[in-house]
């Protein structure tokens, strides 16, 4: 796991938040990007007329984009921050307290807007923000693959639902709403349409990508997400029967090798009891007001 200061103006940091926690950094700072990894630590300093570290986060994702979102690049309708990742924040002082109770250390070099942090040196500065939750042990999340069993009692009898391709899609579209993204299916790509993607904010391009397999094309499936992943950068999953995922293990370990190791299966039938578990999950947490 790296440690990594991120350097931003007051004025950019609250466009990150504002738009569910989202950082940038320009195509000369591609081995940076390349360098980052899901769970890396991030240090958000901001600039004077802050001049200190506001908090700490981890990141979530990378991706490419190749819409404008800051207002920069609203501004003259082009991309300059491409290399993008999402972050979670662990921690962060409310606003009016940015300048008064900022973290300064002379360890700390933020001239250069992103830059690799000495372990010891990141933990220390992350414990004089006196959040106790830091030294608590990380809980892993629930991926999109596992189940959230612990709390939710399998029903006895399960209605049997059809497995078409469209309401697989709709399926998908409802899981990725539960978990507060703007999910769509169709959606429109220069080869064509993907099945279903979820995306953070509307100015964003997919996080996640899926492709529904029932019958036809394989080839052309994968095909999609591979450019996909090479766009965007794009969490890739192929959802098929395990007879269908059997032919594309083949495909993957020659013409589309290149992401054999980034493309994860999804079998038919655990989309619906995703969906059933993420929505009880939903409704648990409504009903005890979180």
């Amino acid at each position: 796991m790296n440690y990594w200061l991120v350097v931003g103006s007051k004025k950019n940091w609250d466009t990150a938040f504002q738009h569910r926690n989202i950082w940038g950094l320009r195509k000369t700072q591609r081995l940076l990007w390349e360098s980052i990894n899901e769970k890396d630590k991030l240090l958000f300093y901001a600039t004077q007329p802050v001049g200190g570290i506001i908090g700490y986060g981890t990141v979530r994702t990378k991706f490419i984009q190749d819409k404008p979102l800051w207002p920069d690049e609203l501004k003259t309708d082009e991309v300059i921050w491409p290399l993008r990742f999402e972050f979670d924040v662990e921690f962060c002082l409310l606003q009016d307290k940015w300048k008064s109770e900022k973290i300064i250390s002379k360890e700390l070099f933020p001239r250069a807007g992103f830059q690799l942090l000495n372990e010891l040196a990141a933990r220390k500065l992350i414990t004089s923000m006196h959040v106790p939750e830091y030294t608590i042990p990380e809980i892993e999340l629930p991926s999109i693959e596992e189940e959230f069993a612990e709390f939710v009692s399998a029903p006895q009898k399960q209605e049997k639902i059809l497995l078409s391709h469209g309401n697989l899609q709709d399926r998908l579209v409802k899981i990725g709403q539960l978990q507060d993204y703007i999910a769509e299916k169709e959606y429109p790509f220069d080869i064509g349409k993907l099945d279903v993607v979820w995306r953070r904010v509307i100015n964003s391009v997919p996080t996640y990508v899926f492709e529904v397999q029932i019958g036809g094309d394989i080839y052309h499936a994968l095909g999609k997400l591979k450019h996909a992943f090479d766009l965007w950068n794009s969490h890739i999953y192929f959802v098929a029967s395990e007879k269908d995922y059997s032919k594309a293990t083949g495909l993957l370990s020659g013409t589309f090798h290149e992401i054999s190791d980034r493309v994860k299966y999804i079998e038919l039938e655990k989309v619906e009891e995703l969906y059933k578990r993420k929505k009880a999950y939903f409704e648990f947490e409504k009903e005890l007001g979180i």
